[in-house]
């Protein structure tokens, strides 16, 4: 039970830093992040929350349950765009493969010296 209440905590706080500070940041990621440098800066110790964390990670898959009902209810609009959604898929995909790719080239290549060209 402490371990669930350290997650709880850590995941409140930040709801509240969240609201405070505006940050463009999702709540449960900021929670992430200071529970992270909890960790490193040893307030937490990882026995705390190691069978907690375990047993949330063990049953992951209960929390995509809504997730799923939701997207059932879409099956209607997914059926008449199907599509649409899938050219829009693949094609999203490979423009971000493509312009990664080219961004990793240009920033690897090197000088015959062996400095790195930072150039795009």
């Amino acid at each position: 039970m402490l371990g669930i209440a350290i997650l709880l905590v850590f995941n409140l706080l930040g709801v509240l830093v969240k609201e405070l500070t505006q940050l463009p940041l999702p709540a449960n990621v900021i929670g992430l992040i200071l529970f992270t440098a909890a960790l490193y800066a040893k307030l937490i110790k990882l026995e705390w929350v190691e069978s907690s964390a375990q047993f949330l990670t063990k049953h992951m898959m209960l929390f995509f349950i809504p997730f799923l009902v939701g997207t059932m209810t879409f099956f209607p609009y997914i059926g008449a765009h199907f599509f649409s959604i899938i050219v829009s898929l693949f094609a999203s995909t490979f423009i971000v493969l493509a312009v990664t790719g080219w961004i990793t080239s240009r920033l690897s290549k090197k000088d015959i010296g062996g400095e790195e060209h930072h150039e795009l």
